[in-house]
C-alpha cells in the first residue's frame, strides 16, 4: 500500500511539473510592428560624446524577438545591463536599467517623433530622467539623456551621444518604423 501511495505521489508530481510545459502558448507572439521599434538600436556600438568615445554598447535582440539586452561597457570601467521590451497590456515601452555602480533607472514610454522616448516622469514627481534614441540617416544613433529636478519645468542634458555601429554591425541601420497607434483599451 506504501508503494502505491508512494508511486502515485511521484505521478502527480511529475504531470503537475509538467503541466506548464503543455500550457505554454505556441508560436511567435511578438512579431507586430510595436515589439520591433527599438530594433534600429540592435547592433555592436561605439558611443561618443563631444568627439570623444566614452564607451562601448550592444544591443542584442533576445527571446524570439520580444526583448532587447542592453550591454555596456563605459571608457571608465563602469558596466551596465538594460532590459527592454514593449508591453502590450500597458501599451508603452519599458526599460529596466542597472549598473556596476548600484544605479538603476525604470523608464516608459513611446516611439514618437521618429525616436524612441523612455522617461521616469510620474505625477507629483519632481526628479526625472526622460532619455531620447533617434536614428540618423547615415546610420548611427543619437542618445540624449535629460534630467529634471523641478517636475519638468527645466530640463537638463546629462548625456548627449552618438552611437557609431562597429566590425560587422558596421552597416547602415534600418530605418526604423513609423510610430504605431497605441492600442484602444
Amino acid at each position: 500500500m506504501n508503494h502505491m501511495k508512494k508511486k502515485l505521489t511521484t505521478t502527480l508530481l511529475l504531470l503537475a511539473l509538467g503541466a506548464p510545459a503543455f500550457a505554454a502558448p505556441t508560436g511567435a507572439t511578438c512579431t507586430d510592428k510595436l515589439h520591433h521599434q527599438f530594433d534600429f538600436w540592435i547592433g555592436a556600438w561605439q558611443v561618443s560624446a563631444g568627439g570623444k568615445q566614452v564607451g562601448t554598447n550592444r544591443i542584442d535582440a533576445l527571446l524570439d524577438g520580444c526583448a532587447l539586452l542592453e550591454n555596456w561597457v563605459g571608457a571608465g570601467g563602469v558596466r551596465g545591463h538594460s532590459l527592454n521590451f514593449y508591453d502590450p497590456t500597458r501599451g508603452l515601452w519599458h526599460q529596466t536599467w542597472v549598473d556596476s555602480t548600484g544605479t538603476s533607472l525604470l523608464l516608459d514610454g513611446h516611439f514618437k517623433d521618429g525616436g524612441m522616448v523612455l522617461s521616469s516622469e510620474k505625477p507629483g514627481q519632481r526628479a526625472a530622467d526622460r532619455i531620447t534614441w533617434t536614428p540618423n540617416a547615415d546610420g548611427t544613433v543619437r542618445q540624449l539623456w535629460e534630467h529634471t529636478d523641478d517636475g519638468g519645468a527645466k530640463w537638463s542634458v546629462a548625456f548627449d551621444g552618438i552611437y557609431r555601429r562597429t566590425g560587422s554591425d558596421a552597416a547602415p541601420a534600418t530605418p526604423a518604423p513609423a510610430a504605431a497607434p497605441a492600442p484602444a483599451r
